[in-house]
């Protein structure tokens, strides 16, 4: 079996490349070991711009029967509150409903869809061969956090300091707004509530790893101490490989998108308009054709992401005091554009400008001077 493009996983990632492949013309199949619709633990948060994507590669209603959240609320470590409305509203749909319309849609461009789990990859005289079975120009590894394709490139998970882990589960909504509290205790770290629109919310925690394994008990208590009453149900943990440390997007004619490359933003956890980019834009790279499949991919990503990345990274170096999350948090209640610049860095491909590293300076200075 031939084909010009094999996506290995078929989350968000994997049918934005599926997608893209296929309005450019290439055969492509898509590979996934499990059945659609599927559960996948996530804070299943939607940004604007991660629809902005989809509606490029032409699909819409992905969100349909969810109405958009309007406003967020963040808690800073030290219990310093900014409440705006989002620059976009974004919406909240549960993985089990969106991953599944991606893939509809995919299949509706032409993708064959196949349950499969890929176990090995080699590189053949005209192509990358799965399982011994399976041939392709170009592979695609969107096959999440425990990427199988990315094993297979000789890439190590994310070392401690650079992976979160996180529990997700369901609970009666405590309002129409999105909430991140974060706290001071196992810093960086923060607790989660963003409502449906059905009267249920999406809630968890999570933190990132130091080389100590976290139990659920553990991460449940964390999560009901930052929001009191909370009992959910439905609750599933999972890791994040955090954007601060990436593997190279590519080798040959076999690429990486979304968490099988590391991109999780690093403040927010989010991922999902990460995956749909890099997969659309795998996908892209990947119909082109075997030959410098790595390098178009390559630059794609550097224009596209470099900038935003650069400055997520640095921020997240900066971050590791409590008290800057506590400053820039009181910038933005203070100042509406840099509240949107946060939620631009934390949830799209926004960077930090002059103005805002100002503020956020100035309000440090204040928190430095105040009294013990």
């Amino acid at each position: 079996m031939r084909y010009d493009v094999a996506v290995v996983g078929a989350g968000p990632a994997g049918s934005a490349a599926a997608l893209a492949a296929r309005r450019a013309g290439a055969s492509v199949l898509l590979l996934d070991r499990a059945e659609f619709p599927r559960d996948k633990p996530c804070g299943d948060g939607i940004a604007a711009e991660a629809l902005d994507v989809l509606a490029s590669l032409g699909v819409t209603g992905a969100t349909e029967g969810c109405p958009p959240v309007a406003d967020l609320r963040l808690v800073s470590p030290g219990g310093i509150e900014v409440a705006r409305p989002l620059p976009r509203p974004a919406h909240t749909v549960r993985r089990r409903v969106f991953d599944a319309r991606l893939v509809a849609a995919a299949v509706g461009a032409g993708a064959e869809l196949r349950r499969h789990t890929v176990r090995a990859i080699r590189y053949g005289p005209s192509g990358v061969i799965l399982d011994d079975r399976i041939e392709a120009g170009v592979v695609i590894g969107a096959d999440g956090a425990s990427s199988v394709v990315r094993r297979a490139l000789g890439h190590p998970p994310n070392p401690g300091g650079h992976l979160a882990v996180a529990i997700r589960g369901y609970a009666p909504a405590r309002g129409e707004e999105q909430l991140i509290r974060t706290t001071s205790a196992r810093w960086p770290a923060y607790a989660w509530s963003f409502p449906l629109g059905d009267g249920t919310a999406n809630v968890g925690y999570g933190e990132v790893l130091r080389g100590t394994p976290l139990t659920r008990a553990y991460l449940l208590d964390r999560l009901t101490a930052l929001l009191p009453g909370t009992e959910p149900t439905g609750v599933r943990g999972h890791h994040l490989p955090l954007s601060t440390h990436r593997p190279p997007p590519a080798r040959g004619p076999v690429l990486l998108a979304g968490d099988a490359l590391s991109l999780i933003n690093p403040f927010t956890g989010e991922g999902i308009f990460y995956a749909v980019l890099s997969g659309a834009l795998a996908g892209t790279a990947a119909a082109g054709g075997a030959e410098r499949a790595a390098a178009r991919y390559t630059r794609a990503l550097r224009v596209r992401l470099g900038r935003h990345l650069r400055h997520s990274g640095l921020a997240a170096l900066l971050t590791r005091q409590p008290r800057v999350v506590d400053a820039a948090v009181r910038a933005a209640r203070r100042d509406g554009a840099v509240f949107h610049r946060m939620v631009d860095l934390g949830l799209a491909d926004g960077v930090f400008d002059l103005r805002t590293i100002g503020r956020i300076a100035a309000e440090l200075a204040r928190i430095v001077a105040l009294p013990s």
